[in-house]
């Protein structure tokens, strides 16, 4: 007898939306496209604005065919939804050339124009190193690129939460116009985030600028701000106090020995603003800036600073010497220090017992890393104390640096401590340790 009843629809059909969107969550553009042609309610989940949200467009230096049609790709569809977009992350991969940097402008133009037009919901925007004082950047596509990127950041400045700049490489009057734009309907942003490390072009001493004060002045609610050291003065800091007080919780600061850091900054300007944003922490990261008396200009004891990292990029100097930097100036930090990364080439000096004197003292100290010269029995002495819990430790990450190419026995020795801590080590620590030879 022949069956005239509908065929039963498969499990997948009956697949609840909210679950369908889910599994399009994790496809890729093209098997999306695809799935989308299985059927009507398939279509309909392609549409889900959740499911463009957040965008990654790569722009590569030198193509391939591959490479070419993943940004096509990505450019349509960015195109065709982005009115869905919040999160949008722009990436440009080495080498730039000069034809380039006039194509990435090209394509920038159109592309900002298109989300300008139909997004309001854009709320977070990453492009890094643009590095614009590149010469395969020509005057005149720098220019353009800087007005329409800043004609872009007016639309968007009433939504935009966070803006990561990084390595952008402008003018000082570059630089102001893009911050500048960002407050330019109503003369006040309330942004979030701002991350402006090498946003400006090297040697330049903006804390001197008062284009720059006048641009920061309009933030009136920055909870993290990222930066270069030689934007830092005293009129930055009252206009901080001033305007994000109530909101600041983290100051990253990079201090680069190319970038100038010779300024005098008071202690009692840190000392207010400490005492306006008792939420503030402050993390600074320098650079092959190794010298005592630089540090100690910058590191003053005003500063509540939760992370410092000093590293010297394998460069050795005489010159410097890092003891008074480990017993004078870091443990004025005891109290609130909680993270330490040294990468040193102390090839002239020994440090076991400052640092380990240095790790004691801090009583909040949680991560450690460590690539320096160091003897094999310092993890020992620092394994041994981290079990009578005199230290909190809880990452520790260390290169042993050798002066040998054979680091055998420094290695069997690591072995032993190992396995007597492997109890410790296993339960309460994220550790890794390792020999380095430095030939």
């Amino acid at each position: 007898m022949e069956d005239d009843s509908e065929p039963e629809q498969s499990s997948w059909a009956r697949l609840p939306d909210v679950c369908l969107r889910h599994v399009f969550h994790w496809l890729d553009d093209r098997d999306r496209s695809r799935a989308a042609l299985v059927c009507k309610k398939w279509s309909g989940a392609m549409y889900s604005g959740s499911l463009w949200r957040r965008r990654t467009i790569t722009f590569y230096g030198r193509p391939s065919r591959a490479n070419t049609l993943e940004l096509q790709s990505a450019l349509w569809y960015v195109k065709k939804f982005g009115k869905y977009l919040k999160h949008l992350e722009i990436k440009l991969s080495n080498p730039y050339n000069t034809a380039f940097t006039q194509k990435f402008q090209v394509t920038m133009k159109g592309l900002l124009s298109h989300l300008g037009k139909c997004n309001s919901r854009l709320v977070s925007l990453s492009i890094k190193y643009l590095e614009l004082d590149r010469l395969s950047w020509k005057n005149a596509v720098r220019g353009q690129f800087i007005k329409n990127f800043a004609t872009f950041l007016k639309r968007m400045s009433k939504q935009l939460d966070y803006l990561n700049l990084k390595g952008a490489r402008v003018t000082l009057e570059e630089g102001c116009e893009l911050l500048n734009s960002l407050s330019c309907l109503t003369n006040k942003s309330f942004i979030a985030e701002i991350n402006i490390e090498d946003f400006f072009s090297l040697h330049l001493p903006v804390y001197s600028s008062t284009l720059f004060y006048q641009a920061m002045s309009k933030f009136r609610s920055l909870v993290i701000l990222t930066l270069n050291y030689n934007c830092i003065s005293d009129e930055l800091l009252d206009i901080l106090q001033e305007h994000s007080a109530h909101s600041l919780c983290t100051l990253n600061i990079k201090c680069h020995i190319h970038d100038p850091h010779g300024q005098v900054v008071w202690g009692m300007s840190w000392a207010n603003l400490a005492k306006r944003a008792p939420k503030l922490n402050v993390n600074f990261f320098f650079e092959r800036v190794m010298k005592h008396d630089h540090l100690a200009r910058i590191l003053l004891v005003e500063i509540p600073v939760r992370s410092i990292s000093l590293r010297s990029c394998y460069f050795s100097d005489p010159d410097w010497t890092m003891r008074p930097t480990l017993t004078n100036l870091l443990p004025a930090y005891w109290h609130v220090l909680q993270k330490l990364t040294l990468e040193l080439n102390n090839d002239h000096e020994l440090l076991d017992n400052e640092l380990l004197q240095l790790i004691l003292l801090c009583k909040k100290l949680l991560f450690l890393k460590v690539w320096a010269f160091l003897s094999v029995t310092f993890m020992e002495r620092l394994l041994q104390n981290r079990a009578e819990r005199k230290c909190i430790l809880t990452t520790i990450k260390v290169r042993i640096y050798t002066a040998r190419q054979e680091s055998s026995e420094e290695d069997r020795l690591l072995s032993d401590i190992y396995r007597k801590f492997k109890y410790l080590i296993d339960s309460e620590l994220n550790y890794f340790v390792i020999t380095y030879p430095m030939v």
